[in-house]
């Protein structure tokens, strides 16, 4: 038994900050953002949104097109780096949202790998028959965890979420996912601040060496991406459609020519959302489904980098 995506959902906070609303506040420009990012705009979650709100939308669209019922699901993963608190798990405050209560619910920490990196635990479990429908969503709020006068990191980042629902199958859906990390470059980009005494020890807001997180990025999203066509006998042109971190158009660009992807195969959508860590897979794939790019019979690719340092791939045929 394996499992495949039946279902795609994704959720984006109303309101839009572009980089020319941002530069009045912050010492930069319009065109400063997007040379260096491919940024325009990004979305900001409202002060009484939480974290499982978003998903919660998210999940709802996904369920939708899956014809699943909440009270169906048994499995419940959220990938997120912003959870509502400390405890219970946002998997488990949504599940309460959703009225899905008795499954399993739990969340996933990898940062904007944690797509990758739950997508490929929910397959094992519903291929393993722990599950039967599973939804993964990718939930985050960074704009709560940002330094809004260090326009190194706050320009960057957005708020969203993104869903979908596996079931089991026969043929399979999720072909095969490979998942990495190595904790020597965790310092590279995180949040280190920590919580004791009912205070904040050291910084709460994200720092990031940027030049560093570039290079490692594109170097492991290429080699994420040859150990997912190597397993599978494929060369990159049996690849429809490629879905990497939005997190900078240069990094999606210089993946996609090492691999040798042309660029009209390569779903973007940092330009509209930033960097959205855990949820930036699941917007452009539920983008990409919802406009009719991704149909039935193609071959996709997603591929996950983020703070860790964590990575990896997964291949899903449609």
């Amino acid at each position: 038994m394996r499992s495949r995506i039946v279902g795609t959902g994704s959720y984006l906070p109303a309101r839009v900050l572009t980089n020319t609303e941002l530069s009045r506040t912050v010492d930069t420009t319009d065109a400063w953002i997007r040379t260096r990012t491919g940024i325009r705009e990004r979305r900001i979650a409202a002060p009484a949104e939480a974290t499982s709100d978003l998903a919660l939308h998210a999940a709802r669209n996904a369920l939708d097109m899956a014809g699943i019922a909440p009270a169906d699901v048994d499995l419940i993963i959220v990938a997120t780096t912003t959870p509502d608190m400390v405890f219970p798990s946002t998997a488990a405050i949504l599940q309460g949202k959703l009225g899905a209560a008795g499954g399993a619910a739990f969340d996933l920490q990898a940062v904007c790998s944690g797509f990758v990196y739950a997508l490929a635990v929910a397959d094992r479990m519903v291929a393993g028959g722990m599950a039967r429908n599973a939804l993964v969503v990718g939930a985050e709020i960074y704009s709560r965890i940002l330094d809004w006068n260090d326009r190194g990191t706050c320009v960057l980042f957005g708020d969203g979420a993104g869903a979908v629902v596996l079931e089991p199958s026969q043929v399979p859906g999720i072909v095969s996912a490979h998942l990495h990390a190595d904790g020597r470059h965790a310092n590279l980009l995180c949040v280190p601040g920590t919580l004791a005494d009912g205070a904040v020890s050291g910084s709460p807001y994200v720092h990031m060496d940027g030049s560093a997180v570039f290079k490692f990025a594109v170097r492991v999203l290429a080699d994420s991406a040859h150990e997912a066509l190597v397993e599978n006998g494929l060369e990159p042109s049996a690849i429809d459609w490629l879905i990497p971190h939005q997190a900078n158009i240069r990094i999606i660009d210089a993946t996609a020519k090492k691999l040798g992807v042309p660029p009209e195969k390569v779903v973007v959508t940092v330009d509209r959302h930033a960097n959205t860590s855990a949820a930036s897979i699941p917007l452009a794939l539920d983008e990409a489904v919802r406009d009719g790019r991704i149909v039935a019979g193609h071959r996709v690719l997603l591929l996950g980098v983020g703070g860790g340092f964590t990575w990896g791939s997964v291949l899903v045929n449609w």
